[in-house]
């Protein structure tokens, strides 16, 4: 029976231990900490329980303009840290992909420390556990991105938040990614000021740039400072109030303050502390695994998944890391990664999500058109009062079908899973728009889009064309 031990119990090392299993291999999974590696303990389900908290927050300002007599909301930060360890606790305790790992009959080591290859098949483990397998498959996820600056160390990483005894009145968010800017919008609407800086030309660097544009604008309307393109860091110093950051400008010395300023310059894998080079495991330029299509390392018994790979550092890609890597560790080298689309998002006032390709991505290979519905045009969120948003399509003129959605505002998340499942099936806007949708609903700002999107191609909309 091959044995395999996995090191790492996030989202891959999770599905990589129960896919293991199920092709049945002696399996082992080990981790530094908690089951459920940083997405539950630090990342995703903490971060989005705050920023359900904001949403909580705005909503209920909004009651008034529905005829709802109530007071302005007060947060009492310490007892929403108590609901977020225990969200964090009930997800941990209640997975069910836990409750399949044990039924499937793995092994788990729960905090037993940072793990280190002794040679190619042995590791062992701060507990003090020594393992050995014919097959390991890395999971180790990554860490936060540091920076080569002076006073570097007065700077905090997301997971202060979770540690904070009150709200600060000023927080200075470095770096316009996917988790700077979810923390700018949560702690904006706990009531800190906000300034949210990006070295590049705008934030949201990796999105649509309609996205990037209108995340920023609305940013700016709530009250938070965004500065694009602000030059470059020279230095952090502390201040009797907090931390200072010094920055050049076209050769111009400035400098602005915060109560706190919060690093959140990238995501990156930690390898170090695995003693790769005892099992001759390759890392690229950039400190991640090297991996090929099957997910193996340089050496051949080894694999590795999710952001330790650096490929795409997201819940899903990890996901799907975690079933190949697993597979093709137990079965042999047989399925390759498939290229399918990412879905990205994120919870913020306002929300975005994408999936698929961006506008200028798909004009490099294909002839497109593009569809846009902006929110104050339609039913639901004039109902909500959620005007502020749009629903655009990116779609290949030649086949009518959707390369890419790109929502900016109210259950944009919600609406562009839609967009995936009609994406990965290769469903036209033709498909989308005759498929019968729930009415006034904020998915079908989906179909607006792929009917404004089927007019331009001169396509017959049918049955539905007097709904649109």
């Amino acid at each position: 029976m091959t044995s395999v031990i996995v090191i790492g119990a996030g989202p891959a090392g999770a599905l990589a231990a129960l896919r293991a299993a199920d092709l049945g291999a002696r399996t082992t999974l080990v981790t530094s900490s908690g089951f459920g590696g940083m997405a539950a303990h630090d990342g995703p389900v903490p971060v989005r329980t705050l920023a359900h908290t904001a949403r909580l927050i705005r909503e209920a300002r909004q009651l008034r303009q529905y005829g709802i007599a109530t007071s302005e909301p007060v947060l009492n930060y310490t007892q929403l840290l108590r609901r977020v360890r225990d969200v964090v606790d009930d997800v941990v305790a209640h997975s069910s992909l836990r409750a399949q790992i044990e039924t499937a009959g793995v092994q788990i080591y729960e905090r037993a420390g940072a793990a280190r290859f002794l040679d190619a098949h042995t590791v062992a483990t701060e507990a003090g556990l020594r393992l050995e397998a014919d097959k390991i498959i890395l999971c180790v996820g990554g860490v936060s991105r540091t920076l080569n600056v002076p006073g570097f160390h007065l700077t905090s990483t997301h997971r202060t938040a979770l540690e904070l005894p009150s709200i600060p009145s000023s927080i200075l968010v470095v770096g316009g990614g996917a988790t700077g800017v979810q923390l700018a919008s949560i702690f904006n609407a706990f009531g800190s000021r906000v300034e949210l800086f990006e070295h590049g030309p705008r934030i949201l660097s990796t999105e649509d740039h309609d996205v990037s544009a209108g995340v920023a604008a609305g940013f700016r309307k709530s009250g938070i400072v965004v500065r694009e393109n602000f030059g470059s860091i020279s230095s952090f110093e502390k201040t009797p109030a907090g931390v200072r950051m010094n920055f050049c400008k076209d050769g111009h010395q400035q400098a602005v303050e915060a109560a706190l300023i919060v690093a959140a310059a990238g995501w990156t894998a930690d390898p170090q502390g695995l003693n790769l080079a005892a099992a001759s495991v390759a890392v690229n330029a950039q400190g991640f695994v090297e991996v090929d299509q099957y997910l193996r390392t340089s050496v051949s018994h080894i694999f590795a998944a999710g952001d330790v790979t650096g490929r795409l550092m997201l819940v899903p890609p990890a996901l799907q890391d975690g079933f190949v890597a697993a597979s093709n560790a137990v079965l042999g080298p047989k399925l390759p990664l498939s290229q399918y689309a990412n879905t990205s998002a994120g919870f913020t006032d306002p929300e975005y999500a994408r999936i698929g390709l961006t506008e200028m991505e798909a004009r490099k290979s294909h002839d497109v058109l593009v569809s846009i519905v902006t929110f104050d045009s339609t039913m639901r969120t004039i109902i909500d009062g959620y005007k502020e948003g749009f629903c655009k399509l990116v779609v290949d003129r030649k086949t009518a079908k959707i390369l890419g959605c790109h929502v900016v505002g109210e259950r944009a998340v919600e609406i562009a899973q839609v967009a995936a499942i009609a994406i990965s099936t290769g469903m036209t806007v033709l498909d989308l728009v005759q498929t019968p949708l729930a009415f006034p609903t904020y998915t079908g700002n989906l179909a607006y889009a792929a009917a404004g999107a089927a007019r331009q191609l001169d396509l017959n909309v049918g049955w539905q064309a007097h709904k649109l």
